[in-house]
């Protein structure tokens, strides 16, 4: 009860300060809503970055492998490039062997990617990206096609001239009709549209399949020289086996058909996801700290602020202090009293700054494409700096108050 009751005082003292002093107490809370409100708002877009970034490496496959000819990961600025350039690429032999020694693998899939013009009619797009893949790749990488359908497994052993469209060429080359069932000409062929791909924009690289299109690999061996173009293996990793697993299994099955010899390097790189999340992990650790140094001034300027009302509070209420210690009323009671006040006041500014961060995040995301969050974890982040502030600031005037002599702090309203 005295608990509750001493909390409640120093709630009415520090609205009476609010009520009182109305120009002087949010002059003075104006640099916690501005620190707060820094804070949290760096800390609320590069969080929502974050999360729009990490969901789109997820949408690429964060449970794929991809072994390539060059790592994605350089190792550093003196290795020599050569080494790289020299390596052979993937092919489809080494795909068929991968997928039939592999225990760790749920599906592999094979990918050449070049830029050609495609046309229908009078309309032409010109270096739109042309994926060729093998059968399975709807298996290993998200493909959400929005009408028609995948390759069958006949069309893609036999290399038929068939194609899947990304919904911008579609409503390019077709605008107002659709595109199931017509032609469209690339590499110099007329090929069958036999799907298009569900729209969905770009994503936070700046990529998109809106504008790309799927064929077969074994239609495209005839039309372009695989061993003359980046190429790249697949493989998705089987439920509840780790991917460091399948890629220790990967570099075993690799260098064996490459026959390599156990002391030689590794002329071929399996490169996962993993190494960008790695990146960005280090990018968002400085913006953090970034975000405390532009907060943490404005912070500072706050808690004098809030020390500043404290001691100005102090010194209005000597003598009730007075009396107060002359009733009985401890040392820490006084403290607490104080301290209480400060951290309120100091609470109130954080709010403050954190409701201008959620109504310019509700404006951002109604108004752009960009989702803008201000979490949970930032809210109590927020209160919790703003009461710690407030704690800091409120401790020396309230420590003053709680050694003031009754008789001396009586006489002063005389």
């Amino acid at each position: 009860m005295i608990l509750f009751r001493l909390i409640l005082e120093s709630f009415q003292f520090a609205l009476s300060a609010l009520i009182v002093n109305k120009v002087r107490t949010v002059l003075s809370l104006l640099g916690i809503t501005i620190g707060i409100f820094s804070i949290i708002a760096v800390f609320s877009v590069f969080d929502s970055l974050e999360k729009a970034i990490r969901d789109d490496i997820s949408s690429l496959g964060d449970n794929v492998l991809f072994i390539q000819k060059w790592p994605w990961a350089m190792g550093g600025s003196d290795y020599p490039w050569w080494k790289y350039w020299q390596r052979p690429e993937t092919n489809l032999r080494e795909l068929a062997e991968l997928q039939r020694r592999s225990n760790a693998a749920e599906a592999f899939t094979f990918m050449v990617s070049v830029s050609r013009n495609i046309s229908a009619g009078n309309i032409t797009i010109e270096n739109s990206g042309i994926n060729a893949v093998s059968h399975d790749y709807d298996r290993v990488m998200s493909m959400d096609i929005g009408s028609g359908r995948y390759f069958t497994p006949l069309e893609s052993q036999s290399g038929r001239n068939v194609i899947i469209i990304g919904a911008d060429v579609a409503e390019t080359l077709f605008p107002g009709a659709d595109p199931i069932g017509r032609s469209v000409k690339v590499f110099g062929r007329r090929m069958d549209v036999i799907g298009v791909l569900a729209k969905t924009g770009d994503n936070i690289f700046g990529g998109s399949e809106d504008n790309s299109a799927f064929i077969t690999i074994n239609f495209a061996r005839n039309v372009i020289d695989l061993r003359a173009t980046g190429t790249t293996i697949l493989a998705k990793v089987k439920p509840n086996v780790s991917n460091e697993e399948l890629k220790d299994e990967l570099t075993g099955i690799m260098r064996s058909l490459r026959k390599l010899k156990p002391a030689a390097e590794d002329n071929f790189a399996i490169n996962e996801m993993d190494i960008i999340n790695r990146g960005f992990d280090q990018f968002f650790g400085v913006i953090a700290i970034v975000g405390w140094i532009i907060g943490g001034f404005s912070l500072l300027v706050g808690g004098f602020g809030i020390a500043n009302i404290m001691f100005v509070s102090v010194k209005e209420r000597t003598s009730q202090i007075g009396i107060q210690k002359s009733l009985g009323a401890k040392n820490y009671f006084v403290l607490l009293q104080f301290l209480f006040e400060a951290v309120f006041l100091s609470v109130l500014g954080g709010i403050v700054g954190l409701l201008i961060v959620l109504v310019i995040a509700l404006i951002i995301t109604s108004t752009t494409s960009f989702t803008m969050i201000l979490s949970l974890q930032n809210i109590l982040l927020g209160i919790f700096v703003s009461a710690f502030i407030g704690l800091l600031s409120g401790f020396i005037p309230a420590w003053s108050a709680s050694r003031l002599d009754p008789v001396e702090a009586m006489r002063s309203s005389f």
